[in-house]
C-alpha cells in the first residue's frame, strides 16, 4: 500500500528509510557527507521538512504496516514533474516493489495533467540506469558537477 506521508512523526521515519536504503548506494560509489553531502544517504529531516515547504510530496510504500520504500514527487512547470529519492530497503529489492512505486508516480503525474517524468541518477550506476531504461525512461543529458565525485545522468520518461 502506497499512502502519503504527512505527519512530522511519519517525516522523522522517512529519514531512516532513506538514508537506510541509499547505505548501499554510498558503499558502492565511496560516498560521505564530505564529497557528497546532498546524496540522500545523508538526508536529514530539517532537509525533508524544507521540501515538504516547498511542495515536494512524500510516499510511502507500506507491506502490514512495515515501511519498506519511499519516494518524492515536485512540480517542476507545467508539464514535467521530479521523480526524487525513490527508496526502497535493501532486504525488500527484486519484489517489484520500486517498479509500484513508479507506477504510482506516472499515474500521480497524469491525475495532475504533467506529461513527463524527470530523474538524475549517478551515471555511473550502470544496474540502476539499466533498470530505469527497461521502465522506459530515456538519457536526455549527462552533466558532471565540480562538487561531486561522479556524474550525474538525467533520464525522463513521457507520461501522457
Amino acid at each position: 500500500m502506497i499512502k502519503e506521508i504527512s505527519s512530522e512523526n511519519d517525516l522523522k521515519n522517512n529519514v531512516k528509510v532513506i538514508r537506510d536504503s541509499f547505505r548501499t548506494v554510498a558503499i558502492e560509489f565511496n560516498l560521505n557527507k564530505k564529497n557528497s553531502p546532498t546524496h540522500p544517504s545523508f538526508v536529514t529531516f530539517r532537509q525533508l521538512n524544507e521540501l515538504k515547504r516547498k511542495g515536494t510530496r512524500f510516499f510511502g510504500f507500506f507491506i502490514d504496516n512495515l515501511y519498506i520504500g519511499f519516494v518524492a514527487i515536485e512540480k517542476a512547470d507545467e508539464n514535467t514533474f521530479y521523480m526524487e529519492k525513490l527508496a526502497v530497503l535493501p532486504e525488500h529489492r527484486h519484489r517489484g516493489y520500486g517498479r509500484e512505486l513508479v507506477k504510482f508516480v506516472f499515474d500521480y503525474v497524469k491525475r495532475n495533467n504533467g506529461k513527463t517524468v524527470s530523474i538524475g541518477i549517478i551515471n555511473e550506476h550502470e544496474v540502476l540506469k539499466n533498470w530505469y531504461t527497461v521502465i522506459g525512461f530515456r538519457e536526455t543529458g549527462v552533466k558532471k558537477f565540480e562538487h561531486l565525485p561522479f556524474t550525474v545522468c538525467f533520464m525522463e520518461k513521457d507520461v501522457y
